[in-house]
C-alpha cells in the first residue's frame, strides 16, 4: 500500500490492546478485535495510542503488539501507530521499527515529563521528522502531556514534507478551528478529532474525520456519523450524534474517572465476547458490580442481547 494513495481521513479508531496479563496480549481477541472493526468499514486503524494503553506497555509488549496488530490488519485499510516516549531516540527506532511493520504512518505525541518550551517543541518535531522513515501526524494531547502544539508552531512546521497532520484531543473547539484554518496554507494537511461527541461537529467545521474510541464496540455508528457530516446531512448528523453522546454516558460515565472511559470500553467489549477486558497496570478493570451496570446498558442501546432471568 503506497502513501501516496492513502488516505488519513475519515474515521480511524484507536485500537485498544487486548492483554490476558500485564506483559501476555490476548491474541485470540487482538484478532477477533481488528476483524470486528474493519468489517465496520472504518478507514483506518491507530495501534498504540491512548486507549491502546501504550504508555503503560513495556517497550517489548509494544513491539509484539504492533507486529500481531499489523499481521492481522495487512493492507485492509492504513494502519497508524503511536511511538510517543520520553526518550527522542526510542521514539525514532520505534518509528523505523513501525515502518518495517507496515506501518503507514506514525503519531507522536510531546514528551510527557519534562515541560517544553515551543522553541525547544519545534526542534525536536524536526529533528525526528529528518530521522523517521514514515509519515508522521502530530498528537495534540495536553491533559496527559503537560504541553500543547501552538498553533504558531504548527505553521512553522508545515514545511516538513513528511508531517500530514494533527490528531486533537485537547477538546478546545476554537484550537480545532485553527488547526483547519492551516488548511488555507497547505491543503494536504490533516485535522482529525480525539474525543468523539466531537467528531461529527468538526467534520461540520471542515475538519478530516476521528480517532474514536467507541468505533472499537460500534464502528459503523462512527463511520455513518462521518459520512452524513462530510454529506452535510445535518438532521441526520443530529440523529446519530444523539446515539454518540447516548453511549458515551452509558459507558464512560460508570467507572472511575479519569480513566473511566478505558475501563468502559474495555469492559464492554469483554462482554461483548470480543476480547479480554483486562487492564494494564496502573489500570485497573471494573469490579463486578460495576461490570453488571456496563451490561444493563448495553442491552439498554441494543449491543448485546437481554439476559432473561
Amino acid at each position: 500500500m503506497s502513501t501516496e494513495s492513502i488516505s488519513f481521513r475519515g474515521i480511524l479508531p484507536p485500537l485498544i490492546t487486548p492483554l490476558l496479563s500485564r506483559d501476555e496480549i490476548d491474541i485470540v481477541g487482538t484478532h477477533r478485535l481488528i476483524d470486528h472493526v474493519i468489517a465496520g468499514d472504518v478507514h483506518g486503524l491507530f495501534v498504540l495510542g491512548t486507549s491502546g494503553e501504550a504508555p503503560s506497555l513495556s517497550h517489548a509488549t509494544q513491539r509484539e503488539f504492533l507486529k500481531v496488530a499489523a499481521d492481522q490488519i495487512g493492507t485492509r485499510v492504513p494502519m497508524l501507530v503511536g511511538v510517543t516516549d520520553t526518550s527522542l531516540s526510542e521514539s525514532i527506532e520505534f518509528s523505523n521499527y513501525a515502518a518495517e511493520c507496515g506501518a503507514d504512518a506514525v503519531v507522536l505525541a510531546t514528551p510527557y515529563y519534562f515541560p517544553m518550551h515551543q522553541d525547544d517543541l519545534k526542534r525536536y518535531v524536526t529533528e525526528f521528522a529528518s530521522e523517521v522513515s514514515v509519515p508522521f501526524l502530530l498528537y495534540n494531547m495536553p491533559s496527559h502531556t503537560k504541553v500543547s502544539y501552538e498553533i504558531d508552531t504548527l505553521r512553522d512546521l508545515l514545511e516538513l514534507p513528511n508531517l500530514l497532520g494533527v490528531k486533537d484531543s485537547s477538546g478546545n473547539m476554537q484550537y480545532f478551528n485553527k488547526l483547519v484554518e492551516l488548511k488555507q496554507e497547505r491543503e494536504d494537511f490533516v485535522a482529525l478529532m480525539g474525543p468523539e461527541e466531537l467528531m461529527g461537529q468538526s467534520v461540520l467545521m471542515g475538519g478530516d474525520g476521528g480517532i474514536s474510541g467507541g468505533a472499537n464496540l460500534v464502528p459503523e455508528l462512527y463511520v455513518s456519523l462521518y459520512e452524513a457530516a462530510v454529506r452535510g446531512e445535518l438532521r441526520e448528523v443530529l440523529r446519530l450524534q444523539q446515539q454518540v453522546m447516548r453511549l458515551s454516558r452509558k459507558l464512560y460515565e460508570v467507572g472511575a474517572p479519569p480513566t473511566s472511559y478505558l475501563t468502559g470500553i474495555k469492559s464492554a467489549l469483554g462482554i461483548r465476547g470480543i476480547c479480554s477486558d483486562r487492564m494494564c497496570e496502573p489500570l485497573y478493570q471494573m469490579p463486578a458490580e460495576k461490570q453488571q451496570t456496563i451490561r444493563r446498558h448495553l442491552e439498554d442501546l441494543g449491543i448485546v442481547e437481554r439476559v432473561v432471568s
